[in-house]
């Protein structure tokens, strides 16, 4: 038992740091909403969201038209379109990552003629990984038992749990790789400035010791 220990603390530390939020928000006509999220590669996100339309009358939010639907972009570190689709007021987005780091992830409304100056509220929850997946539809398409749909989960996790390694790999090889790109332009930097310092101060001992030569002082 003592053995497994490792395993269950990494699954125990994914699944406190789980990448699900879940949130609401309020936009305007015309108005982008963006979301930055550290994804892994070959990783999937599913998004959830519902739009309600504030009610003058009653001073809250109500469902919204059917006509009003939500337009969703979605762009890799390399700035590359990876989604970009129109869905209706109430959805669900589904992409996987191919290159780990920030994804953006961008909603606004596909009209403005619909609520013409009132605000939209929407409910919106992002989950990666594993947690995106419907394990109950898989285990009804894939007939599996209670106990094989638990096993499946857990090797989801460790998936994701590899997964995550990498990336944070990935971050730290980056991360080095900056600091030691600006650590080297700092030492450039500063040996460009004594340089210049000490050719400036020769120089004007030069000019001094020409001015005191003219006037005869030396």
């Amino acid at each position: 038992i003592s053995a497994m220990h490792p395993l269950f603390c990494s699954i125990i530390v994914v699944l406190c740091a789980v990448s699900v939020h879940s949130l609401y928000f309020h936009i305007g006509e015309t108005e982008r909403k963006c979301f930055i999220e550290e994804i892994p590669d070959e990783t999937m996100v599913t998004g959830n969201y519902k739009l309600q339309l504030f009610d003058p009358k009653s001073n809250g939010f109500m469902d919204s038209s059917p006509g009003l639907g939500m337009h969703v972009e979605v762009h890799d570190p390399d700035d590359k379109m990876v989604l970009s689709r129109m869905y209706s007021s109430e959805g669900r987005f589904t992409f996987t990552s191919h290159s780990p780091g920030e994804h953006v992830i961008c909603l606004y409304s596909n009209s403005t003629k619909w609520f013409s100056g009132s605000q939209l509220r929407v409910h919106f929850d992002i989950q990666v990984g594993e947690h995106a997946i419907d394990y109950a539809n898989v285990a009804q398409k894939e007939k599996l038992t209670e106990l094989q749909l638990r096993v499946r989960q857990l090797l989801d996790q460790v998936e994701q749990i590899t997964k995550e390694q990498n990336y944070q790999r990935f971050r730290e090889e980056r991360f080095r790789v900056t600091s030691e790109s600006t650590n080297q332009r700092v030492l450039w930097w500063s040996i460009a400035q004594v340089v210049i310092l000490c050719s400036m101060g020769f120089w004007q001992m030069r000019h001094l010791r020409s001015f005191f030569e003219a006037k005869k002082l030396v």
